[in-house]
């Protein structure tokens, strides 16, 4: 029998640790995408959505996003479920053919998730779901796709990560 406990305090201190130790900072090339993802990180792509992509620099061929936490993410435990506060940032460049990096555009993201456990038999899995997401960006077309873009994409992932085969 293994008896595993994690409380509110613990989950928020690691973390505290790592939002100040910088560990919640990656950096996303568009060779790190599936080919069958909808939005690929290149300027032609990317110049539908922001105008400062590809504007005055001739054909740029790779364009990027550097996505970080702006606060500590936040997690709260109730009997019924799991509730989580995501405070991050994304910022797109564009790698001119000199390797300098041009900022295009900068996006806030603040998401609540709500994460819900089930036991069958011996399996243990849940679900994920987005309760609220808000998307701070100049953009507005791009604040669509990207949204639509979690919707679509992000939380069938994160169930399908969370629980491969789900409960009817």
């Amino acid at each position: 029998m293994l008896l595993l406990a994690v409380t509110e305090f613990v989950a928020n201190s690691a973390a505290f640790a790592y939002f100040t130790a910088g560990a919640l900072r990656r950096n996303i090339t568009s060779d790190m995408l599936p080919r069958r993802f909808p939005l690929q990180l290149k300027t032609k792509s990317m110049g539908l959505f922001s105008p400062q992509v590809g504007t005055g620099q001739g054909a740029v061929p790779s364009a990027g996003q550097d996505l970080s936490a702006r606060r500590q993410p936040l997690l709260s435990c109730h009997p019924d479920a799991l509730y989580g506060s995501l405070f991050g940032s994304a910022e797109a460049f564009v790698v001119l053919p000199n390797a300098t990096r041009v900022p295009a555009f900068l996006l806030n993201i603040d998401a609540n998730v709500t994460g819900k456990p089930t036991i069958t038999g011996n399996r243990l899995g849940g679900t994920v779901s987005l309760k609220g997401a808000l998307l701070v960006l100049q953009v507005k077309r791009l604040e669509n796709m990207l949204k639509f873009g979690l919707w679509l994409f992000g939380v069938p992932q994160a169930n399908s990560e969370c629980c491969p085969h789900p409960v009817p």
